[in-house]
């Protein structure tokens, strides 16, 4: 990484943990997914699929880190931080902790599911980081009286950054509920098709998880992933084929589990080649099926960098449940799907204003 840190900034927010009253699901309180998992049915399944999002936009650091200007990496690089403070991950954990309390999915997938570890103050600098999103989350629903463990996980993006002062790990992570669910088998891994070296340091390198359980005595497989995201200077239609050939690596590995949930932050849109490949092994597109008429546009993408807006604004459905072997004799799927953190009820306290669970809504799917 280029320096030049005559600009360095003197005031950053050194995180720490927050300690909250934790949620409590009280039976009959008429919560949808609640009432949904207490009256289940054998063969009901449940799953949620939540971009963690590393707490600030980190493109901003990779086009800082492409330019030839060598002045601009160390306030790109504060600014981040300073952001990754005002969205407050353990806070954040303990909201996104609630919402699984209160839906009781048999599997979590998550993205951006990261460990960061920074210290500046060899130059200087009151900055400190020291976060990993799985245990922080995991040490959440524990606090709640829930027993989830990690099925599998994979070992994406790893960038250190100053002289090993910055280190950023990001991972795919799949959460079961281990009361309830015997993983059989799992893995996880990167894809064999990435965008690769995109600034000095920074090789953008994507993977997916998956695991094969029984529920109830009945096979399910869960996969959940995250795609190569947009990246600004691409040549264009490169993204694009690059999320089909890695949702298409997930489809094959797979094979011809009866029952799938495929889950993510998959970074296209309907009508994409990654969609299309999808519709075009088997897999049914869940809110599209569950929500054919009002509110069909099942939005999901994406909140300001800090989390402070108001209200959401997105513009994009990138985020998805899909399914295998669900479908009734008649071809229809039942159930339900909705979102988390779109509504101003989904907001939380942040250190500086009210913050929403991430820049991405979740997605919480219940099918029968």
């Amino acid at each position: 990484m280029k320096r030049n840190l005559h600009l360095i900034v003197a005031a950053i927010v050194v995180l720490t943990g927050a300690c909250k009253e934790p949620f409590q699901v009280v039976p009959g309180s008429g919560n949808w997914m609640s009432e949904q998992l207490v009256g289940a049915g054998p063969g009901a399944i449940t799953v949620m699929t939540q971009n963690l999002y590393v707490g600030a936009d980190v493109d901003l650091v990779i086009r800082a880190l492409g330019t030839a200007d060598p002045g601009d990496d160390f306030p790109a690089l504060l600014l981040a931080i300073e952001t990754v403070g005002k969205t407050d991950f353990p806070a954040r954990a303990e909201a996104i902790a609630d919402q699984i309390a209160r839906t009781r999915p048999h599997a979590v997938g998550l993205q951006e599911a990261s460990q960061i570890n920074i210290d500046l103050r060899p130059l200087g600098v009151p900055a400190v980081v020291d976060q990993d999103f799985i245990a922080l989350l995991q040490a959440a629903l524990a606090a709640r009286g829930l027993n989830y463990a990690v099925a599998a996980t994979s070992n994406n993006i790893d960038v250190s950054l100053v002289s090993g002062l910055v280190h950023l790990r990001d991972h795919d992570a799949l959460l079961v509920d281990a009361d309830r669910v015997t993983v059989n088998e799992a893995g996880g891994q990167n894809f064999s098709v990435n965008l690769g070296p995109v600034a000095p340091g920074v090789v953008l390198v994507r993977g997916w998880v998956f695991a094969r359980t029984t529920i109830a005595g009945q096979a399910t497989t869960f996969a959940s992933a995250h795609t190569e995201a947009n990246l600004a200077g691409a040549p264009p239609g490169l993204l694009e084929q690059i999320r089909a050939a890695q949702v298409g690596e997930m489809v094959a590995t797979i094979g011809s589990s009866d029952r799938v949930v495929l889950m993510g932050d998959l970074n296209d849109t309907p009508g994409s080649p990654m969609y299309g490949v999808l519709a075009s092994s088997g897999f049914t597109d869940t809110w599209a099926a569950l929500h054919p008429g009002a509110g069909a546009d099942g939005l999901t993408c994406c909140h300001v960098a800090d989390l402070s807006d108001k209200f959401a604004n997105f513009d994009q459905r990138i985020d998805y449940v899909w399914t295998r072997g669900f479908a009734r004799d008649n071809g229809t799927l039942q159930g339900r799907i909705d979102r988390f953190g779109d509504v101003p009820a989904d907001q939380l306290q942040g250190p500086a204003s009210l913050i929403w669970p991430s820049d991405h809504a979740g997605l919480v799917a219940a099918l029968r």
